[in-house]
């Protein structure tokens, strides 16, 4: 079926797409090096006064901290992203995030400081989630409301294509530091890839800076005018498509369980190479620099719950055969179904989110739609880690079905959705509103 022409103004698609990409490739990359930093050298940093087991859950649990603070980032930041526009929010999210992860690395020891180290620690993952809230949203919303009608899946995926750079970026700068002397990465090779982050705010805030507004937007300023509050129009118009996005992103804790938990399952429980580890999630997110677009490609042509709703049956399935790998040491195997997993497979559900999620609100609430929804699914999504670590004492097998399970929650959400791909831009979410309207009357 071939998508109706849309009247929407022209914007500017590949701009936007290139500044969501790099701005998403650096911001991320702050995220994620605490990620890494959390499975292999947190809990021997800060928690040594416990046991290994409770201190690498421990470790593992500060990460999701992060995706705890995201749902209160997303109303704060879907309503500035509303009211007064998607740049501000960009410029906003990447100071936030650059100035919290280059303090990460100055934090002193739990040996040097006692508690106030691990509280310290905590404070500004807390911070790193409220400028992740909001980081994702905007730039999908960016991107989404340049875009042509027909297009914009392949569009969006750009933000998401960022977000893995900044994940292989992130990883490949943690090689050298894991193969650092036990001694020296603890005292201070941990430390370099968060002072690096202030070469990403620098970068960041240039790029950003030159960002223009979408003329959607601008045209809703100039025509009906910004609500004062976005989220009260929300919740009384798309509170069906917030909770459904809520449920959808839940797929994310593939990602978090496979970058996370599995990291530190291989490295602290079946004692594999850290740095053979490391490289399975870059070459994986190699993978996903050119799965990403392609899947998206696709979701334009045929739509978007068909690619999406394959992509999690896929998830759930090879998450057995890649734990497994990693539970008999099998190197080969676990970077052939490492790599088809997070790289393929998974990049069928994060390829299509950022359009099939915008694409069921309206201009005027679209970042605070997309941003609450996916933040509290994604904050979900952040605690699976530490839920398998606090599992897999009954085997690998009961985590991978935990897995499967969290998949098949976002098959029904994406399943009970409205297809999207061939509605006009100016017709995003309006059924949607009518339809409330229509029921309070």
């Amino acid at each position: 079926m071939t998508p109706p022409a849309s009247t929407h103004p022209v914007g500017k698609p590949r701009q936007a797409a290139i500044a969501a990409w790099i701005g998403s490739a650096l911001e991320y990359y702050d995220f994620f090096i605490y990620g890494t930093a959390a499975a292999l050298v947190f809990n021997k940093v800060f928690f040594p006064a416990s046991d290994p087991a409770t201190g690498t859950l421990l470790a593992v649990a500060t990460f999701g901290v992060g995706y705890a603070a995201r749902p209160v980032g997303a109303f704060l930041l879907g309503h500035i992203g509303d009211r007064y526009g998607r740049k501000k929010v960009l410029v906003f999210t990447l100071l936030l995030m650059g100035v919290a992860t280059f303090l990460v690395g100055c934090l002193p020891t739990y040996n040097q400081a006692g508690v106030l180290a691990p509280v310290l620690l905590v404070v500004l993952r807390l911070l790193q989630g409220l400028s992740a809230a909001g980081e994702q949203a905007g730039a999908n919303s960016m991107t989404l409301e340049h875009a042509p009608a027909h297009r914009r899946a392949y569009y969006t995926s750009f933000t998401l294509s960022g977000t893995q750079a900044g994940q292989i970026l992130a990883t490949a700068v943690f090689l050298p530091v894991a193969a650092l002397p036990e001694q020296a990465l603890l005292s201070w090779g941990w430390r370099i890839p968060f002072w690096a982050s202030f070469i990403v705010v620098v970068a960041g805030y240039v790029i950003r800076r030159k960002l223009d507004e979408t003329p959607v937007f601008e045209r809703q300023v100039a025509t009906e005018g910004v609500a004062r509050l976005p989220v009260a129009v929300l919740f009384r118009d798309h509170w069906r498509d917030v909770l459904r996005v809520v449920f959808a992103s839940i797929i994310a804790s593939v990602s978090t369980i496979f970058s996370v938990y599995a990291l530190s399952y291989a490295v602290n429980t079946v004692h594999l190479d850290r740095s053979a580890m490391l490289w399975v999630g870059v070459l994986a997110n190699v993978a996903a620099l050119i799965a990403l677009p392609l899947c998206a490609t696709i979701a334009d042509r045929i739509g978007r719950k068909p690619v999406f709703i394959a992509g999690s049956v896929g998830c759930a399935a090879l998450m057995f055969a890649y734990l497994g790998a990693i539970s008999a040491g099998n190197y080969p195997m676990i970077f052939v179904v490492g790599i088809l997993m997070f790289g393929v497979v998974y990049s069928a559900t994060n390829g299509i989110w950022p359009a099939f999620y915008g694409e069921m609100f309206t201009t005027e609430v679209r970042l605070s739609g997309m941003a609450i929804g996916t933040q509290i699914g994604f904050a979900i999504a952040g605690f699976a880690p530490t839920i398998a670590a606090a599992i897999d004492g009954s085997g690998w097998t009961i985590v991978a079905v935990f897995t499967a399970a969290l998949c098949a929650v976002n098959i029904v959400a994406v399943a009970s959705g409205r297809e999207t791909y061939h509605v006009p831009t100016e017709e995003l979410g309006l059924r949607t509103a009518k339809q409330a309207v229509k029921a309070g009357t």
